[in-house]
């Protein structure tokens, strides 16, 4: 590998070489392979939390926790690749970073990402987390950390952890709700995307801000 570079390698190779040992009749690789095949291919991998992981056999905590890692790598650089980058011309990468970040997560989630003036990204900050169905989202919450952050413009982002890619009434409810508070300080509300293991849905395209 060191001679052609990792690209040479199939995907299964190199799962097969972070996971270094395989388990009871497979390989390594054929370990990776199984893998892909559980979660249907590689973005689902990323997507699986811990104990989804360990259903698995052959998936102690070692590997286990190799897996969670390279997640975790994937998320912050995906967070990394944005900072400072202007968001809307990085449409793709900001669904990206929201599906490594709470895609994978069993309660739901709501996710803040904070801009400047000129639409790049300042932060990106957990709001609020709950329940399996809902996650108490408080508009004067995200006011606050608008604020506080000197943002002048906002996208959200929460989780479906029922993988239903489809804002629900109260969704749009609440997100107009927010829209309105946010404008009275003269922060915009850009998007609010909807975030299930696999896919995200931006509700601004769909025209429901």
């Amino acid at each position: 590998m060191l001679a052609h570079g990792p690209a040479c390698l199939t995907t299964p190779e190199l799962l097969g070489i972070v996971l270094r040992t395989g388990t009871r009749g497979l390989n390594a690789v054929e370990l990776g392979q199984m893998l892909l095949d559980h979660f249907n291919g590689l973005k689902g991998l990323l997507s699986a939390d811990a104990s989804a992981l360990r259903q698995l056999a052959g998936i102690g905590p070692a590997k286990c926790t190799e897996l969670l890692v390279i997640r975790e790598l994937h998320r912050r650089c995906a967070l990394e690749t944005l900072t400072g980058q202007p968001v809307l011309d990085q449409a793709d990468k900001v669904r990206e970073y929201c599906l490594a970040h709470i895609g994978h997560l069993p309660v739901e989630h709501c996710l803040a990402l904070f801009l400047d003036n000129q639409l790049r990204l300042i932060c990106a900050e957990e709001i609020s987390k709950g329940t399996i169905n809902q996650a108490s989202v408080y508009p004067r919450e995200i006011l606050r950390a608008a604020i506080r952050h000197h943002s002048c413009a906002i996208i959200l982002a929460h989780n479906h952890p029922s993988g239903a890619a489809h804002p629900s009434a109260s969704d749009i409810r609440l997100t107009r709700h927010i829209r309105q508070a946010l404008a009275l300080v003269d922060i915009r509300l850009l998007d609010h995307i909807i975030v299930t293991p696999t896919q995200t849905v931006s509700m601004a395209e769909r025209g429901d801000l």
